[in-house]
């Protein structure tokens, strides 16, 4: 079982940066595919970034040239460097991890494990 806690959320004006982190708490050698949603009030739950066993990375359009992901493998550690934000880009942001090759566009049907989110919020 693998448990995923994200840190690093919080709130900042539009243009500014944040950096979230997901911590994996077991051994995540059987797992293909990890990385972010994220959820607006009101709105569904969209694939943000994820990055596959091999380092490659996907990122949705509206975040590309703005969003990073990195990973240490030695810590279990997600990273999603966030720069640039804009308003839009406020929402709950949830760690996710899949044993599936990560797919063109991720679904959330793909992922077993899940963090508890951590909320982002950019003021204007």
């Amino acid at each position: 079982q693998v448990q995923l806690v994200e840190s690093g959320g919080g709130s900042v004006q539009a243009g500014g940066s944040l950096r979230l982190s997901c911590a994996a708490s077991a051994d995540t050698g059987s797992i293909n595919c990890v990385g972010w949603f994220r959820q607006a009030p009101g709105k569904e739950r969209e694939g943000v970034a994820f990055m596959s066993n091999d380092g490659s990375t996907r990122y949705t359009d509206s975040v590309r040239g703005r969003f990073t992901l990195s990973k240490d493998n030695a810590k279990n550690t997600l990273y999603l460097q966030m720069n640039n934000l804009e308003p839009e880009d406020t929402a709950m942001y949830v760690c996710a991890a899949s044993y599936w090759v990560c797919g063109r566009r991720p679904n959330t049907s793909e992922f077993s494990y899940w963090g508890q989110g951590t909320q982002v919020t950019v003021s204007s």
